[in-house]
């Protein structure tokens, strides 16, 4: 399932955090320095490494838009970094100069525009923007809204304190994931609620490692967990079936991160290394297409792959030299799935029978790939009581979607408990899921199961 790709020991101490954008890496250390790769092939940036904190570098993360990195130390400080020059390109102070690190109680959101301090920040922030959630050394999760008003405080949510918490990206039944010092790692669903703004309720604890867990980070589609512990563990969830796979390192794990758009997951440790490591689920090289799908990188159909995709799907396949060729006659996914031994031979002029063969062997795997996948229904679209795909899905008081008249018959049956949980609703009220249901509207049109005018009843 995973292979290791490349090792880095470029610091020369503990590696503190590492953070994926779509085209670069950056991991910091306790050695001050920051170093940024180009995620394609890994080599390092000519101004990498940046230096320019006094101390101890703790945290870095990229900006939405991939032009800026931010970093914070010991030093009191987060250094606003551009990834064109790697000029700094803001110093923000914090007030009394204490220092910078995530979970410390005081760290600071900062107005990026006009560089100014604004309020108390956030572990996480989900992915509408409207909320984030800090974790204290207490143990507490608390949610705030963007004017920093508490929305919903889990006490004693970890013993002995909260070292990370993730917000997964999907908009749909929202997860949270959180680890602490009792070697545990949380699943949480977080759903909107009429009185507080927010709830929290607990879906998972994952007890598969046996010291503090220092990191946790969900994959960019929200399918796959990763968590980083001082037992010298990394172990990788399937959120669904929570499937675990390990991985073993020589000292403690200190942080963990997906890369957004490629099967790729890096790991830092306090041997000083960071490591890449390819995710392949399992499957042979030949299957590099369901890898993009499961990190969220592919579309949800491939006949609507652009040209471009299609050369990149070409490369990753080690077929470069017809790269030229299919772009010189616009070979999008459409035209690809229609590709044939002739069409190679006669319209694209590939007159290597080898090459020939190998591209069309390409082309059938990625078909039958096409064919399964076509008949894969994501778990969320599907009502938990009915199984089946939801026309009129609604967030119950326990934070699951359901199928509208699913879950009101079984209120009206007198089951005032949870399908999900067996625990006593706190409510019978509904909210209606419009972002589900739009998904799931999406969804069925890229599956050719529905016309635009069936769709637009279910909008």
């Amino acid at each position: 399932m995973v292979s290791l790709s490349c090792t880095f020991a470029n610091h020369h101490d503990d590696v503190n955090w590492c953070a994926f954008s779509n085209d670069f890496f950056a991991s910091c250390s306790l050695d001050k320095t920051i170093r940024i790769y180009s995620v394609k092939g890994f080599s390092e940036l000519p101004f990498s490494p940046l230096r320019g904190h006094a101390y101890a570098v703790h945290s870095c993360c990229f900006d939405s838009s991939g032009k800026f990195l931010a970093s914070c130390s010991t030093d009191g400080t987060t250094l606003l970094w551009s990834l064109e020059t790697g000029e700094k390109v803001a110093v923000l102070a914090l007030p009394g100069r204490n220092p910078v690190r995530i979970s410390d109680g005081t760290v600071a959101l900062w107005d990026m525009h006009s560089r100014k301090l604004c309020s108390v920040s956030a572990c996480s922030f989900a992915s509408c923007g409207q909320m984030f959630v800090t974790g204290s050394t207490y143990g507490d999760l608390v949610a705030w809204d963007y004017q920093m008003k508490i929305l919903y405080t889990v006490k004693t949510a970890h013993d002995l304190g909260v070292t990370c918490c993730h917000f997964s990206a999907q908009m749909c039944n929202l997860r949270l994931a959180s680890c602490g010092q009792d070697s545990t790692v949380k699943i949480w669903i977080v759903s909107q609620d009429k009185q507080s703004g927010c709830k929290f309720q607990l879906l998972h604890i994952l007890n598969n490692q046996s010291a503090p867990v220092l990191s946790c980070a969900f994959s960019s589609d929200g399918e796959w967990l990763v968590s980083g512990s001082v037992d010298k563990t990394v172990v990788i969830y399937d959120v669904v079936s929570v499937f675990i796979y390990t991985l073993f390192l020589k000292l403690h794990v200190t942080t963990c991160a997906f890369s957004p758009n490629l099967p790729l997951l890096a790991t830092g440790s306090m041997d000083k290394t960071v490591k890449i490591w390819k995710i392949n689920n399992g499957k042979s090289s030949d299957d590099a297409l369901l890898d993009r799908k499961l990190l969220g990188r592919s579309k949800s159909c491939f006949k609507q792959w652009t040209e471009d995709e299609v050369c990149a799907w070409l490369c990753e396949e080690g077929l470069d030299e017809v790269i030229g060729t299919f772009k010189a006659n616009n070979i999008d996914g459409e035209a690809l799935l229609n590709l044939n031994r002739e069409h190679l031979a006669m319209d694209l002029k590939i007159e290597s029978l080898g090459l020939r063969n190998k591209v069309n062997q390409k082309i059938d795997a990625l078909r039958m790939t096409l064919d399964s996948y076509l008949t894969e229904i994501p778990e969320e679209f599907l009502c938990p009581i009915t199984q089946e795909i939801m026309k009129d899905p609604v967030i119950a008081s326990d934070g699951y979607s359901y199928e509208r008249t699913a879950i009101e018959s079984w209120i009206n049956t007198k089951k005032h408990s949870s399908p999900m949980t067996n625990l006593q609703l706190k409510s019978t009220c509904m909210t209606p899921n419009r972002t589900l249901k739009m998904a799931i509207n999406r969804w069925l049109q890229s599956q050719s199961l529905c016309t635009p005018s069936d769709a637009s009843k279910l909008s």
